[in-house]
């Protein structure tokens, strides 16, 4: 096959290095540091002379403060994962278009929270995400519908309608989302993980991927249900695919301390970053402190699958993990100086 080919190394290659291009030029440790030492208008001045320069000038006529950060900031997300996917070959391009679609659950469930209290089209539209199979056009066609049943209807076409059908009703008399966001999740990981269990070429880094992904997802559960102090059976809060099985996972929630939760994450993951983690995680360690922990990991042993496969979806699916906590950091710095808090407090929600 030619080196030219659509299919063909030479393009996996480019697109693999763009990537490692790209998350060079990512926000790092000491300039967030110093952020935490600006004012509002001198982090709004800051992005403006990093990644962020044709969001910030569009949007300055019409936002300011708080509000232009956070537009300008979902702005530049959509448009750099558009941007991603529009230079990626073959399979990569249809394993990161279908990652992609989990922006689609966060857009659907934000618009569906935001109509139900209250908040108007154009808050809801100041934090969507339009990154995934549902483009601006569709997503402001919902945010003109003029209740949450009617936007359900209006998503008839989408490909997690019919969770969304089910869980919907159950999900408006109880007054809250969570169970229904728990199964379009569990939905799209079964989604994606078929697509790569046929043995097709580069299914086996982006399984690999997925499936950290999922443990990380479902670790992040456990400890929050351990700190929350809820014991029950928690079965339908998991997600399936993953190293652990969901039987495992149930016996791991129901610990009688984080000692023995941690020891049985340690058991799965006994070296690299995760195991290491286990190994110096502190049982009183305040939660936000422990999903950001496990964050950090997860990324750290993401960069190691990336570059075991150098030449696959994996650099792409690190640079977007990347850049979503970056702008993830971007946006609690700005939320953070806007409440008053002072620097270190913020830093500790910090993914760095």
């Amino acid at each position: 096959m030619s080196s030219v080919s659509i299919t063909g190394p030479a393009p996996y290659i480019y697109s693999s290095t763009r990537m490692r291009v790209r998350k060079a030029k990512l926000i790092g440790h000491d300039e967030y540091m110093r952020m935490l030492n600006m004012s509002l208008p001198e982090i709004t001045r800051s992005i403006e002379e990093k990644e962020y320069k044709a969001e910030i000038d569009e949007l300055a006529s019409s936002f300011s403060g708080l509000d232009l950060v956070e537009v300008a900031l979902s702005w530049n997300l959509a448009k750099e994962f558009q941007n991603v996917l529009g230079i990626m070959p073959g399979l990569i391009k249809k394993f990161t278009a279908s990652y992609l679609q989990h922006w689609d659950i966060y857009n659907v469930l934000t618009i569906l929270r935001g109509k139900t209290q209250g908040v108007s089209a154009g808050k809801i539209k100041e934090v969507l995400i339009p990154a995934g199979s549902l483009d601006r056009v569709a997503l402001d066609r919902l945010l003109a519908e003029d209740s949450p049943e009617r936007i359900v209807e209006a998503l008839s076409s989408w490909s997690l309608y019919p969770v969304l059908e089910r869980e919907f009703p159950a999900a408006m008399e109880k007054g809250t989302f969570g169970d229904l966001e728990n199964e379009l999740f569990k939905a799209f990981y079964r989604y994606i993980l078929k697509q790569t269990a046929s043995g097709v070429k580069g299914g086996k880094p982006f399984r690999d991927y997925l499936k950290l992904e999922i443990d990380l997802l479902n670790i992040k559960t456990v400890v929050r249900l351990y700190k929350g102090g809820v014991r029950e059976d928690v079965r339908m809060l998991m997600v399936e695919g993953g190293s652990f099985s969901v039987d495992e996972l149930i016996r791991l929630a129901s610990s009688e301390s984080m000692e023995e939760i941690l020891e049985g994450i340690r058991k799965r993951y006994p070296e690299g970053p995760i195991g290491e983690l286990m190994d110096s995680a502190d049982k009183s360690m305040p939660l936000h402190e422990m999903e950001n922990a496990l964050t950090r990991v997860m990324l750290d042993q993401m960069d190691r699958i990336s570059k075991r496969y150098a030449f696959s979806i994996c650099p792409t699916l690190v640079y977007l993990m990347r850049k979503r906590y970056e702008v993830a950091n971007l946006r609690a710095i700005a939320r953070g100086k806007e409440s008053g808090l002072p620097g270190e407090k913020i830093a500790e929600f910090l993914v760095v």
